[in-house]
């Protein structure tokens, strides 16, 4: 084991490769249901981004990951941890991905990103305290690619659902809700709610599925193995590309679905993507 470490961190250093730390502590979402006092929560859009946490050094995907941003990018970011979304714009997230995951940042690529603030890791205060300090932190960097996710409160159920149909139709995800008076924490929590008209959850290619009839000669669907060892087919939205060349046995893939069934399989799912690293 040490001997191939060794053998990793000199190839790092050869092919100038980031190695992965071990991934960060974060706070990670529940899905929202009914019941819920939405009044106790502070609600943003869901943007559809590249999650990325800053130490005060380094700029890291979920995944351990240190993200290849120039260095203009990360020399002017405050010194304290911030954690939030690397962002284009609504619907441009397999755009953003690529410019993310390059080896060697392009400057005119990496001018039009912005890193979108939500949370202040192992800050002290409630949330809506953290995200008061969030804004000040942003406004004082004063710097362009750097913003703060505005926060909202909503008085009711049906304001929450409003707000949702208002994002959704100008091509927003959904929202996420955070408690407000929710002191920092890791770990899946109720704490924090994400609300979409789609759910989504990530599965494992085990077996590509032959077409019939126009896909004669393509995948037709793929045999995906979930998180608790239950498997189902997914077989609506692959672009012809992706039929002619499909993820791989043992990657990870995106699939959105409705609802479940009474025995926990996903109903009318759909690929979305695969996993990025």
């Amino acid at each position: 084991m040490r001997r191939l470490r060794a053998l990793l961190c000199g190839l790092a250093l050869l092919f100038s490769l980031p190695l992965a730390a071990a991934p960060p502590e974060l706070l990670l979402a529940n899905v929202y249901r009914d019941g819920i006092d939405v009044s106790a929560y502070l609600v943003s859009e869901k943007l559809d981004g590249v999650r990325a946490v800053w130490d005060g050094e380094t700029l890291r995907a979920r995944s351990g990951y240190r993200v290849n941003a120039p260095a203009w990018f990360t020399d002017p970011l405050p010194k304290t941890a911030l954690d939030g979304e690397l962002w284009l714009a609504r619907g441009q997230f397999d755009r953003l991905s690529g410019i993310v995951r390059r080896d060697q940042a392009v400057d005119e690529e990496w001018r039009q990103v912005r890193y979108m603030i939500f949370e202040l890791p192992g800050a002290p205060g409630d949330f809506s305290e953290r995200a008061g300090r969030i804004r000040e932190i942003v406004a004082a960097a004063g710097l362009p690619w750097l913003e703060a996710i505005p926060q909202t409160r909503v008085s009711s159920r049906e304001a929450l659902q409003r707000m949702l149909a208002q994002t959704v139709k100008a091509g927003g995800e959904g929202l996420m809700l955070h408690r407000a008076d929710a002191l920092y924490e890791t770990g899946r929590s109720d704490t924090l709610l994400k609300l979409k008209p789609w759910l989504d959850a990530e599965a494992v290619v085990i077996a590509h599925l032959p077409g019939k009839g126009k896909y004669l000669g393509l995948m037709g669907a793929l045999r995906l193995r979930m998180p608790d060892g239950r498997e189902f087919r997914l077989g609506t939205g692959f672009t012809d590309a992706q039929r002619r060349n499909p993820p791989p046995l043992g990657a990870t893939v995106t699939y959105r679905y409705r609802e479940l069934t009474p025995n926990g399989l996903p109903r009318f799912a759909s690929f979305l993507r695969i996993r990025q690293e």
